[in-house]
């Protein structure tokens, strides 16, 4: 209760507008990135788990290069690195290096997760649709994604979730989302506790939000054996 009364909360009502634009700003990256993130999931994941030449292997470097490196390191090569190409520079204003990066890292988890998910999916299923007839895109349209995109969905949460969360790193480039807010309120007021009490709990309120949505969305599709 003493933490509790020492907070300036008429601090944070000042501030509620700067703090909700800052909100406003994480969130419309994270969906944008989680939207990025399936798209390019379901893609190389089935284009690893049905051995397509080419790209197969070219998702496989690209998984292996994106996981095995820090994600602040990824946004920072995009926001500095790319403009410094020697032929080509590439420059990118903040909002799209932020949804460019978590895209791409959270793409490649996907990448993985999907790929699990479509392998998981019963020999003889496919086998049987194709004795119904279907080419190899309906059989995966109509068998191998609806049940893989099940059984990757577990894993695949994990994934949003730190999404979500990674936003708070995109303050690195100048972003303006609510870690970004939150830090410059500090700086310009020397406080510390209150944007930074915010920030948290906000977090965790979306993380829990997320998660919650994702779990339903679980128990609704789940196979139904494993419900």
């Amino acid at each position: 209760m003493s933490v509790l009364a020492s907070i300036d909360w008429a601090f944070i009502a000042d501030h509620r507008e700067q703090l909700w634009a800052g909100l406003q700003n994480t969130l419309k990256v994270a969906g944008i990135a989680i939207f990025g993130s399936v798209v390019i999931g379901i893609v190389l994941g089935a284009a690893r788990a049905h051995r397509i030449p080419v790209i197969s292997q070219s998702a496989a470097v690209y998984v292996e290069v994106i996981r095995n490196t820090p994600i602040l390191v990824q946004i920072v090569l995009i926001a500095y690195g790319l403009p410094e190409l020697p032929n080509h520079p590439i420059r990118l204003d903040a909002f799209t290096t932020a949804w460019v990066s978590l895209t791409i890292w959270g793409g490649a988890y996907n990448t993985e997760n999907f790929r699990a998910g479509f392998e998981a999916v019963p020999a003889r299923f496919r086998e049987a649709a194709r004795a119904l007839g279907f080419s190899p895109l309906g059989t995966f349209l109509n068998v191998t994604f609806p049940i893989g995109g099940r059984i990757s969905l577990p894993s695949s949460i994990n994934t949003y979730v730190s999404v979500l969360k990674n936003t708070s790193l995109l303050t690195a480039v100048g972003y303006v989302e609510l870690t970004n807010v939150s830090y410059s309120l500090q700086s310009e007021t020397f406080k510390t506790a209150e944007p930074f009490l915010v920030l948290g709990l906000t977090y965790l309120v979306l993380v829990w939000a997320l998660s919650g949505v994702l779990r339903l969305l679980e128990a609704r599709l789940a196979l139904p054996e494993n419900r």
